[in-house]
């Protein structure tokens, strides 16, 4: 037997085999493909295709990343990429241990918007005001015949030192005899309806409209004030508070207007007044 013939030197099979590159190479030829080719279909650069061949991976950027092109680089020959990666390892110390994956992702995490403000409460507020106030407008009405002439004045309001004795013998009696506060409406022409608002049980919204439905006047009628309204054929009057609202028409003071709290839809034209 022939010792020179015997594996003395202790090199395995596996020393025989081809680097990466060159495997890597050797499978481009066969394949009849060209760096390029093998560049185009991979997406991997063509300098970094030509560095692995020549087993330099310093263009990778990294073990990971030459695992990666290894891979992909193998299954476009047609190699065995598990194999390739192996000996990759075996050469380069062995696969990394697992990063954790708190510290790894760590700076991709989603950092939460700041809060916005709650703009909810003050919007509803802002509803609640703008259906109170369109509520008590919907409902306006009036006919379009003729043309009217409307007024709003602010009537004196009653004086404390007013005399009480109204029976003087220069003035002659009348059937419907207004309060001595009130004298001023008292004296409207026959010819018109006057109406005379004064809020005397808290503030009431009020809405006035003249017989052609033009609007006279809208809004909040605060305690203790008063407006006073003519036209020609018709007032249209929508009390928001009826309760608070001490109301006097054609010099008649009208009883009941309505409760505290209460919507009140009413209409006057000359002569006695009527609830519409």
């Amino acid at each position: 037997m022939s010792i020179g013939n015997l594996p003395e030197d202790g090199n395995s099979p596996e020393d025989d085999r081809p680097s990466i590159g060159r495997a890597l190479q050797q499978a481009r030829i066969s394949a009849g493909l060209t760096v390029d080719e093998v560049s185009s279909s991979t997406r991997v650069r063509t300098p970094i295709v030509r560095g692995i061949e020549q087993d330099d991976f310093s263009r990778c950027g990294g073990d990971v990343y030459a695992r990666g092109h290894i891979r992909v680089l193998a299954r476009a020959v047609g190699l065995d990429p598990e194999s390739l990666i192996a000996q990759f390892d075996a050469e380069h110390g062995g696969r990394p241990a697992p990063t954790a994956p708190a510290p790894l992702f760590e700076a991709e995490r989603i950092r939460p918007e700041p809060r916005r403000p709650n703009w909810t409460a003050a919007m509803v507020a802002a509803i609640v005001a703008v259906v109170g106030f369109v509520g008590f407008t919907l409902f306006r009405g009036g006919d379009g015949d003729g043309s009217s002439v409307a007024e709003d004045t602010a009537s004196p309001k009653p004086s404390a030192s007013a005399p009480t004795n109204t029976a003087a013998p220069s003035k002659p009696a009348t059937p419907h005899k207004p309060d001595p506060s009130d004298s001023a409406i008292a004296g409207v022409p026959a010819d018109k309806v006057t109406v005379k608002l004064t809020a005397e049980g808290g503030q009431s919204w009020i809405s006035a409209q003249d017989h052609n439905g033009r609007l006279i006047q809208e809004g909040v009628l605060r305690e203790g004030d008063s407006k006073t309204f003519s036209d020609s054929r018709r007032i249209d009057l929508v009390l928001g508070n009826a309760g608070a609202i001490k109301l006097f028409v054609n010099g008649k003071e009208v009883k009941n207007v309505g409760t505290s709290g209460a919507v009140q839809r009413l209409s006057y034209t000359k002569g006695d007044p009527e609830a519409g």
